[in-house]
Formats: C-alpha cells, sequence, structure tokens
C-alpha cells in the first residue's frame, strides 16, 4: 500500500492526515475537499486525548495557542443538573494516587465527605492558572476556534508534503466490495490505494460499501443545535461549562476574543426559535444564530469496509456533552494506524469491534450524565425515565457499591472514558452508596490512609504556586512565544 486518500478537509480529515504521516512517513497522502462544505464547528472543545495528538505529530501546545486562539480546559463544569454544581475533571494527582487499580484519592475525598466541585481541581474556582505552567505545561485539553484550528492543521499538512486538492467529489467507483476511484465535479479522477472518509454527515464513501447508521435513539434525545457568539470578556473560564435548560443543555466555551455557545435541544419538544427565546431569556440580551444543525446520535455498524474506513462525523456523533467527537477520530486513527499496513479480514473485523465498543462507552457515559433527579419539565421527565443500555445497567449495578477499577474497561485501551473519568461523574451525580464506598476505603492500613492524605495536602498546597489570571496567562504564551 504506497497511497492513502483522505475525503474530506474538516478537523477528522486533517488529523487523521497527519497522524498517518507521523506513522508513514514515506507514503502518498493526499486530502481531497470541498470548499463548498463548511466547518461544522460546534465542539471547539477536545479531550485529554488531544495533548497525546500534538506529542505525536510534533505540535506545540504554545503554537496552538496562538494559531488557533485556544483556551486551556481542565475539564466541564455541570451546572443545574443537580442541586450542587459538578466537575468532571481528571488531575495527575487523581491518576496517581492509586492503591494497584483501587483510586485511593476518590475514596479518601467520598470518606472525608468532601465537596466534588472543590476536591476534583481547584484552579476553577478563580480561573488562575499557575505560572509554572508556562514552562512546564501540563494541561492537556484545550478550547480553540475551529476555524484558526483548520487553518493551522492545513499549515501542517503542507509543511509535512500532505497534498491538499480542493474538488467536489461527484461519484464513487466501486468494484469487488472496494472503493476503486473517485469522479470530481469536472470530470478528474482519483486513484488510491485506501481511503479515509471525513465527508461529514454526508457519509459520502462508506456507504457506497454498504455501510449502515445505527441510531441511539432509545437512550439519547437530544437532536437539534443552534450555536452563538457572545462577546470578549475580561477572563475565561479553565473549563466548559455545561448548564442544564429546560429542553436540554447549553455550552459557554472561551476562544481568545469572543465566547462559542450552543444549546442542545430536544426538538420534539421545541423549536429552534423557542430554544433562542430561552437563550435569551437567560442571558438577558439578543442572540444571533450562526449555526441551526440536526442531528441523529448513533455510529456506522462497520466504519472499516474493504479499502475505506469512516472517521469523524462520518463514522459516528453523539451530542458534544463531553467533547468527544475529536477525541473518537484521534483514537480511530491511533488504533488504525496499528492494522492498516498488510491488513487482512480478521483486522477489519478486529477495528470494528473494538470500535463499536468505544462508542457504547462514550453513549454510556453521556446517558449517565441524564440520570438526575429533575423532572420540571417534559424533556426531564423523558429522559429520567429512560431505560439505560444494558451495558451500562451492568456497570452501575457494580459500581454503587464500590470504585470502578481499571479491569472494567478491558475491552480496548482507545476507550475515552475510564475508570477515573466515570468515577468522578458518578461522585457528581450522587449515584454512588457513599456507605459502602467508604467501608471500602476504611480497610485499607492506617498507614497507607495517612500518607493518601498527606498527598492531598501537599496538592492542595501546591495551588499557593504564583498564579495569574487564566487571561493573562494566555497573553503571557502569545506575546513570548
Amino acid at each position: 500500500m504506497n497511497n492513502i486518500t483522505i475525503v474530506g478537509g474538516g478537523t477528522a480529515g486533517l488529523v487523521s492526515a497527519l497522524i498517518l504521516r507521523a506513522r508513514f512517513p514515506h507514503k502518498q497522502i493526499k486530502i481531497i475537499k470541498s470548499d463548498k462544505i463548511g466547518i461544522i464547528g460546534v465542539g471547539e472543545g477536545s479531550t485529554e486525548h488531544w495533548k497525546e495528538f500534538m506529542k505525536f505529530c510534533n505540535i506545540s501546545p504554545y503554537e496552538l495557542i496562538k494559531k488557533a486562539d485556544a483556551t486551556i480546559k481542565l475539564g466541564v463544569m455541570f451546572e443545574d443538573w443537580t442541586d450542587k454544581p459538578y466537575f468532571h475533571s481528571v488531575t495527575p494527582f487523581l491518576l496517581e494516587n492509586r492503591f494497584g487499580q483501587y483510586q485511593a484519592a476518590f475514596g479518601h475525598f467520598i470518606s472525608s465527605n468532601a465537596n466534588q466541585l472543590d476536591s476534583t481541581d481547584k484552579f476553577h474556582v478563580h480561573n488562575e492558572m499557575s505560572l509554572n505552567s508556562l514552562s512546564n505545561f501540563y494541561a492537556n485539553q484545550f478550547h480553540f476556534n475551529t476555524f484558526k484550528l483548520n487553518e493551522m492543521l492545513q499549515e501542517k499538512c503542507k509543511e509535512r508534503d500532505i497534498e491538499i486538492i480542493s474538488d467536489e467529489i461527484k461519484e464513487v467507483i466501486v468494484k469487488n466490495d472496494k472503493i476503486t476511484e473517485l469522479i470530481g465535479k469536472d470530470n478528474d479522477k482519483y486513484q488510491s490505494d485506501f481511503w479515509i472518509d471525513s465527508t461529514g454527515f454526508k457519509r459520502l464513501l462508506i456507504t457506497k460499501l454498504g455501510a449502515k447508521w445505527e441510531n441511539y435513539n432509545d437512550y439519547l434525545k437530544l437532536n437539534h443545535a443552534i450555536a452563538f457568539q457572545t462577546e470578549d470578556t475580561e477572563n475565561y473560564n479553565v473549563y466548559t461549562l455545561a448548564k442544564a435548560m429546560k429542553y436540554g443543555w447549553m455550552w459557554r466555551i472561551p476562544v481568545h476574543g469572543r465566547w462559542g455557545n450552543g444549546y442542545i435541544f430536544d426538538d420534539t419538544l421545541i423549536n429552534a426559535e423557542e430554544a433562542k427565546k430561552e437563550v435569551e431569556e437567560l442571558l438577558g440580551k439578543e442572540v444571533t444564530i450562526g449555526r441551526d444543525i440536526k442531528f441523529e446520535a448513533g455510529a456506522i455498524d462497520k466504519p472499516w469496509v474493504g479499502n475505506c474506513v469512516a472517521v469523524g462525523l462520518s463514522a459516528n456523533f453523539i451530542e458534544p456533552l463531553e467533547a468527544t467527537s475529536i477525541g473518537t477520530s484521534l483514537n480511530q486513527m491511533f488504533l488504525l494506524i496499528h492494522l492498516i499496513e498488510n491488513h487482512k479480514q480478521v483486522d477489519i473485523d478486529m477495528y470494528n469491534s473494538k470500535v463499536k465498543s468505544v462508542m457504547e462507552n462514550i453513549r454510556d457515559f453521556v446517558f449517565v450524565h441524564y440520570m438526575v433527579k429533575r423532572k420540571d419539565t417534559e424533556f426531564w421527565k423523558k429522559v429520567t425515565s429512560l431505560e439505560p443500555p444494558e451495558t451500562l445497567k451492568k456497570n452501575l449495578e457494580k459500581w454503587k457499591h464500590r470504585l470502578p477499577i481499571k479491569e472494567d474497561f478491558n475491552q480496548t485501551e482507545y476507550y475515552l472514558f475510564f475508570e477515573q473519568n466515570w468515577a468522578s461523574v458518578l461522585w457528581g451525580l450522587d449515584l454512588f452508596d457513599k456507605e459502602s464506598i467508604k467501608k471500602e476505603y476504611s480497610v485499607f492500613s492506617d498507614d497507607w490512609k495517612n500518607y493518601v492524605k498527606e498527598q492531598v495536602e501537599r496538592w492542595e498546597k501546591s495551588y499557593m504556586t504564583p498564579c495569574v489570571s487564566h487571561k493573562d496567562f494566555l497573553n503571557m504564551v502569545r506575546d513570548e512565544r
């Protein structure tokens, strides 16, 4: 295999090309993109997998801040889902303090009746960044301007000898269950040994090979989004705000010079105009809708068929509650680069099985966020009465009385959400039987519990290092590098 062609020039297509180039420096890699297809740009946020991508593809976080108007994301703040706000964040401290697979830091916090919001990550309280971060960059999640990110990634592709062609694909030629040729708008013909379908909701290539869309409508009811911008502010959150609304939830994400916002809702209960009015009542001002997007949560049954793999919106889409779209694209590609060379049907079957499991992990993680006590509108009555997927039921039965462990996630290392993510959210949602968790922690030795307590105190003192506001920190990066 000498030629790999990506069709689609959005974030998924560009990161796919860069990952492939990093793994296969001598292959011919090109991108065919349509200038008529706009960037969705809904999420504007990443998971921690983005830092792994930057390291793998040799992209500096300082460059991301300067060129993509990036801001730092330490997690997601959930407001009005429960009686108290809670914070989903996984810091190195939480990952490092374990006893075997046991998450000792969570055991300590819950046994101490600590406040979940204050215990997970303290920088969110004042939206500050440590000055030490300038030379020792520790953040692994970001918000960014999707359009400027696209420009930066295109620049990286060109630097790395990835050809970018502007064209519209009018026809996909399939022979013997493989794509042999694409035909452009002026009858230009393109051949390739392998194809990546990143054509978004069109799924232009993968559906020609018989892949079918499987929806998650039984579990995830949100299907419509309106997106809009608001003006710049004196400082920025170090988190994505996910605020529960009457018929869904609203995000607020800072990027340099503005805020990106959106309302994800169930359009069987309200329409886009009603959603806009609810937002304006909340913000106390009029907003101008930039994008109005209908979607259906779900995934392709077979993301790899023949000589084509679907990545990004072509492969799957779930509401952007935990910014899963980009992370899923990255992990799909990180898995693919180990299988694509000299692949056989057994590799294709394994890939499809693993990706299906990844999507079920995301589906279940998003679903659990709606297991709240709110029933004040038809929407909240509707979603809180849904029956969980069987995979989630089995896990919740285990986790009610003990903290999740790594062994609970042994299907693939390419999951987006592991034991620490689940512990953070289950704790915030008050879905643990706390007395059982306390008992689980109590059986450890006093020496071990004292050690964990000392580590917590040391961690809390680390927040006393010199800090500046998040926005001032970003300006220092932009000015100095």
